[in-house]
């Protein structure tokens, strides 16, 4: 067996081991800890019981043993039996049931020798009509659409029938998501996150493999080429919006290709994707002492949670091991691995409303459309001007002033004097040029904002045109750094600087007009580092119209960053000072530059 399939197949067994611990007298049920989540407690055991099957199964259709599999078993009998006391309940419209429901499907799917033959007879039809409740209840009109879809493909496969327009009806509302040139949006919606590769095409490339069909597979194979962008050399993924306490999630996409056969890139890179994402995350504290994998990123963050995480959320990191299910011989185990490829500098990418900029191996992700208000922290998460591999983003901790704030790749705005601060939450235009992102926001009613962010690597230079009816203050943030193993700072007029083993971070005001400070956040609120130093400009304006402009630098610390650091872009480069032609898409609503082409 190819050492990588070992080594991967070793993964799943030490992420399910801790787990056997916890199951409930009738195996039905997973119980990890105390449920914070909007739905209940027995969905929560559901959840834990049901996401380890994203890598056990792919363990099983690949041939290898799977560890502790009584327990699902005997739990897919007893969680789908109302007479025994820990039956899952019947799912309602919108129910987070229909998740799990999906992973089971994709169980059956995979690997129906393991999980289904085993049953008698009438564990089956209670186990089968169980899964059939699923497909008549409305889910919400997004990536969700796709759960239904996954049931039917179990049913398929161990030869359950059912109605199947249900199914087409869901396959036609998901194509009205495609946007095209490798992109959907993740319902009619601005988002355009992990929820694309994790989910979108990977439950696409799952159907067609199940289907023997090629629905998806086209579309696949153009967004690879604007997804390798997201990956720094040493595999560390961009983190930004939602669910990012799926983690290595973040790389399953990368597992999809090889599984359905999509070989738009040689397997060698496609590999290293992968692995080196894997990796990354190995040795971070991402687990607790019993083992389990805790809600956060970089480390346990319970304040990163979503409403909806509950703590076996985690386990769809296990997405990520999908090619175990494929034979010892794929060409995707026999490749060499092979090493980050040279990828241009910056990559434009307007359906995402973002252009990404690589510098010294490490991603920069500079954003302008996306926004999710109803989601926890979801300015923090989609709508901060700058996203790092290296140095994360950061969540506030509190209400008052920048310590708790920690806005870093933000300009926060406060008509109080500095005690309470305000940023860009939702952009309400935007457009992508090759190395600019433009949108405007609106902060107050009469607070009207146009932000230029723009690639200049190893910098970024922000531009804002503030058009206000009140007085401001106003402070700009640099990225945070790690400050546990020291720092060096310099701030005075104009400036701030931080560095640290991490790496070094400063911003530059290129009028010369605010006053450079370090801010220590409040320890826990960056998603990387516990505790963190950020550099700020800080600034003062009357009602009126006012530009600001400065440039940004994050990079390794050592004597390239210094340079660069000594030779900032001189001045930011001149704004388009009007919005393009726009446009609304037809389904989604969404606002697009027509010179890029709307991609419909």
């Amino acid at each position: 067996m190819d050492d990588t399939r070992i080594e991967l197949s070793s993964h799943v067994r030490d992420l399910v081991e801790p787990l056997a611990s916890r199951f409930s007298t009738g195996r039905a049920r997973v119980r990890l800890g105390v449920n914070t989540a909007i739905h209940d407690d027995t969905a929560a055991e559901l959840e834990a019981f049901a996401r380890p099957l994203w890598g056990l199964a792919p363990l099983a259709a690949g041939g290898q043993a799977v560890p502790h599999a009584e327990l699902w078993l005997q739990g897919l009998a007893h969680g789908s039996d109302p007479a025994h006391p820990e039956y899952w309940g019947e799912p309602v419209d919108h129910d987070q049931r229909i998740v799990e429901m999906a992973a089971i499907g994709f169980a059956l799917a995979l690997a129906p020798e393991q999980w289904w033959d085993p049953l008698s007879g009438p564990e089956r039809d209670r186990l089968a009509r169980w899964l059939l409740s699923a497909l008549p209840r409305q889910t919400t009109d997004n990536n969700w659409l796709f759960f239904p879809v996954l049931v039917g493909l179990g049913l398929d496969r161990v030869g359950v029938p059912y109605d199947r327009s249900l199914i087409t009806a869901r396959l036609d509302r998901l194509e009205t998501f495609w946007l095209g040139d490798g992109w959907y949006a993740d319902g009619p919606t601005e988002r355009r996150d992990y929820y694309i590769p994790w989910a979108m095409h990977f439950y696409g490339l799952l159907y067609d493999v199940l289907t023997s069909g090629d629905r998806f597979k086209e579309r696949a194979a153009r967004f690879a080429g604007d997804f390798r962008h997201w990956f720094a050399d040493d595999g560390a993924a961009v983190p930004y919006g939602r669910s990012l306490t799926y983690r290595w999630a973040q790389a399953a996409f990368w597992g999809a290709l090889p599984y359905a056969g999509v070989d738009v890139l040689p397997w060698g890179e496609v590999k290293g994707y992968l692995l080196r994402h894997l990796r990354w995350w190995r040795g971070r504290p991402v687990a607790g002492p019993d083992g389990l994998l805790s809600v956060g990123y970089g480390y346990p963050q319970p304040a990163l949670a979503e409403q909806y995480n509950a703590p076996g959320s985690p386990y769809w990191s296990l997405k990520a091991y999908l090619p175990l299910a494929l034979p010892a011989p794929h060409p995707f185990w026999t490749a060499k691995e092979e090493p980050a490829p040279a990828l241009p500098a910056v990559s434009a990418q307007p359906h995402a409303g973002a252009v990404l900029m690589r510098a010294s191996g490490d991603v920069t992700l500079l954003a302008g459309r996306q926004h999710h208000p109803w989601v926890r922290h979801g300015a923090e998460k989609y709508a901060k001007f700058a996203y790092s591999t290296r140095f994360g983003f950061s969540l506030p901790n509190g209400t008052l002033g920048l310590e708790q704030g920690a806005y870093d790749s933000m300009l926060a705005l406060s008509d109080d004097g500095g005690a309470h601060y305000r940023v860009r939450e939702e952009p309400v235009a935007s457009y992508v040029t090759a190395d600019t992102v433009l949108s405007t926001w609106h902060p107050w009613p009469d607070v009207e904002i146009t932000t230029w962010l723009t690639a200049a690597a190893p910098w970024h230079v922000r531009t804002h045109r503030i058009r206000t009816g009140r007085a401001l203050h106003t402070a700009e943030g640099g990225f945070a750094v790690d400050r546990d193993a020291g720092t060096e700072r310099e701030s005075g007029p104009g400036h701030a600087r931080v560095s640290a083993p991490a790496g070094l971070t400063g911003l530059r005001d290129l009028d010369g007009r605010r006053e450079g400070e370090v801010v220590d956040c409040l320890p826990g609120t960056n998603v990387l580092a516990r505790r963190t130093a950020l550099p700020v400009l800080l600034g003062q304006l009357p009602p009126g119209e006012h530009w600001l402009r400065c440039a940004v630098l994050g990079a390794p610390d050592g004597p390239e960053a210094e340079t660069a650091w000594r030779e900032p872009p001189t001045t930011a480069p001149p704004p388009t000072t009007a919005l393009p032609p726009t446009t609304a898409h037809p389904t989604t609503g969404d606002v697009r530059d027509m010179r890029l082409g709307d991609g419909t």
